[in-house]
């Protein structure tokens, strides 16, 4: 599970890019996360310059 902070979060897509399953889709305003889809292998919170991912297992 992954918990997105909006305030951190600039949208540039690179947790999207790195999902094997594809549980993220980059909106205009927000990253939508899909909870069945994500498998916790935790590379879009690696992937994002930010650090505005943070998982959780």
């Amino acid at each position: 599970m992954i918990k997105i902070d909006r305030h951190r979060c600039i949208y540039c897509g690179a947790c999207v890019g790195v999902c094997p399953k594809l549980a993220l889709i980059l909106k205009e305003t927000f990253i939508e996360y899909d909870e069945k889809k994500c498998i916790n292998c935790g590379m879009c919170a690696k992937a994002c310059p930010m650090k505005a991912i943070e998982f959780r297992k």
